[in-house]
């Protein structure tokens, strides 16, 4: 068991390296420690010489990181042989916790080669080291590349890693769309730190940021961020947080709520705004209801409502999609019920005829636009109140006319027209004659002269009167008034007739014979007629 030997003991300073201490003391004062390697000198590590020895002082070094106790090589124990019989973990990368190897004679080393304990690599091209040599004493130096100084090699056995002080985590919902954010833990010593996202245990390509979404990718699968730490001079640092609950279906969001635009009216066309979600569906679907219930044949952006919808309130019920998304159900709703259609024509229906007894009234019929199989049916009225009842226009020419009898003798004579359907408001027109029923009159009269002798021998006088007598029948009136002109000789008298009979006296009336007339001018109902008689005057009182 041989230890390094130092031939350059001197402890000054060169343009390739600087004694940084000396001694336990003096490295003790000012700050450099060695590791309790002072109490522990004493004892053979790997097999190595006790003391100042500076394959003991890296022996227990290594040991004191973690390795075994026992050397991890067969064969020389000298300073020179550890790189030769390491050389599968030697290289000329200096890391923290890597042993620096001198080969024989190089550098400071003596023939036995020399080892020490890399503390800090300030750059790829200078470090410092602690050691103990064979006969000298402990140190700390600074070396720089560039001259013979320089260690031939580096021995990783176990090299000093970033260790994470806590690990890295998760929060948020892991749920597709939802973000989530990682921390990266806390590190020691203080490391650069790169993440990268998994899903079931394999890296995500991207990603590596501090936060995720989950795509529909990941749906059903747990999550984790490995956090890789890194310092010049150490050896990486790798660190994963707990795995995630496995990533549930998004959630859709709506931006733009849907609408129902239109008239609910039977026959009229409901549209449909589908509204918009965060994210974008994938795709929609649309199912009209009424009343809870599914419209059948009902399908698209567009509803015409039809007549078995009266009374319904209408929804629309849009579905949206997205793969990796929990669908999403949003309804709009009409502005009320359905209300009955109404019919449409393009020529309205009309009355002929002339209101008088035994003429004809006639209707003129309309044409219905829609619906086409709308049922029309006439009712004849007499004062508003039907004649009899309604008549199918199916039945054919005589229910559009109406004769008129006595009955309708003073009387408005109309028709009702009605056109209706189911899920349609009734449509109704009521045309009416343009004034009363009328009627023809008849006028009869009788005419009787009275002479009568009123005066004395002394005074004689003669009263000489005519006594005309009017009867008027008019079909469908009880006796029938009206004003009546009774004309004799230029002379006309003016009475009203009353049930039918008129009595006018005509006083004076000059004895011959002479011609009575009549006329009755008649009323709003009754028509006006005429007639005539004679009656012959005597001179003198028949004796």
């Amino acid at each position: 068991m041989l230890a390094g030997l130092l031939v350059v003991p001197s402890p000054v300073a060169t343009a390739a390296q600087t004694e940084l201490c000396s001694g336990y003391a003096g490295c003790a004062e000012k700050g450099y420690g060695n590791r309790g390697y002072r109490a522990e000198s004493d004892r053979m590590w790997w097999r190595m010489y006790t003391g100042h020895n500076c394959t003991n002082y890296v022996a227990f070094r290594m040991v004191q990181s973690g390795m075994s106790p026992e050397r991890p090589w067969e064969g020389s124990g000298n300073a020179s042989n550890w790189g030769h019989a390491m050389s599968r973990i030697t290289d000329d990368v200096p890391m923290v916790g890597s042993v620096a190897w001198w080969d024989s004679n190089q550098g400071y080393a003596g023939s036995n080669g020399h080892v020490a304990y890399v503390e800090r690599v300030v750059s790829p091209r200078e470090i410092i080291v602690s050691e103990d040599f064979w006969g000298g004493d402990f140190h700390w130096r600074r070396i720089t590349k560039g001259d013979s100084y320089w260690p031939n090699g580096f021995i990783h056995f176990n090299d000093k890693a970033v260790e994470p002080v806590e690990k890295p985590t998760i929060t948020g919902e892991a749920a597709v769309g939802e973000t989530l954010t990682a921390t990266t833990g806390e590190w020691t010593p203080a490391a650069r730190r790169r993440i990268q996202w998994y899903a079931a245990g394999k890296p995500i390509p991207g990603a590596t940021e501090a936060t995720f979404t989950p795509s529909p990718a990941q749906r059903r699968m747990r999550l984790s961020v490995e956090v890789l730490a890194t310092r010049k001079g150490y050896a990486e640092g790798r660190a994963s947080s707990p795995r995630s609950p496995k990533v549930q279906p998004g959630t859709l969001t709506a931006v733009a709520q849907p609408r129902v635009e239109g008239t609910p009216r039977v026959e009229e066309v409901l549209t449909l705004d589908r509204g918009a979600t965060s994210p974008a569906a994938d795709r929609t679907t649309v199912r009209w209801l009424a009343d809870g219930e599914p419209v059948r044949g009902a399908e698209g952006d567009r509803l015409r409502l039809t007549p078995d919808l009266v009374g319904a309130r209408i929804t629309a019920e849009v579905v949206s999609l997205r793969e990796g998304y929990h669908d999403l159900v949003t309804t709009a709703e009409a502005s009320g019920r359905v209300e009955p259609g109404r019919i449409r024509t393009d020529r309205d229906w009309s009355l002929s005829g002339t209101p008088a007894r035994g003429e004809r009234l006639v209707v003129d019929p309309g044409r219905v636009v829609s619906p086409s199989d709308a049922a029309v049916t006439y009712t004849w009225l007499r004062d508003g109140e039907p004649i009899g009842r309604p008549q199918p226009a199916e039945d054919g020419a005589k229910v559009l006319r109406h004769r008129l009898t006595s009955e309708d003798v003073g009387r408005v004579v109309g028709v009702r027209v009605e056109v209706s359907r189911s899920g349609y408001e009734t449509l109704t027109r009521v045309l009416e004659a343009e004034r009363r029923t009328t009627t023809t009159s008849r006028t009869e009269v009788a005419a009787r002269a009275l002479v009568e002798d009123v005066g004395t021998k002394r005074k004689p006088d003669v009263q000489r009167r005519v006594v005309v007598d009017v009867t008027v029948e008019a079909p469908g009136v009880e006796g029938p008034s009206g004003p009546v002109v009774v004309r004799l000789d230029g002379r006309e008298v003016e009475g009203r007739l009353e049930g039918g009979v008129l009595r006018l006296v005509l006083r004076d009336v000059s004895p011959g014979k002479h011609v009575v007339r009549v006329q009755y001018l008649g009323t709003e109902v009754v028509e006006g007629s005429r007639s005539s008689t004679t009656v012959r005057v005597a001179k003198r009182p028949a004796e």
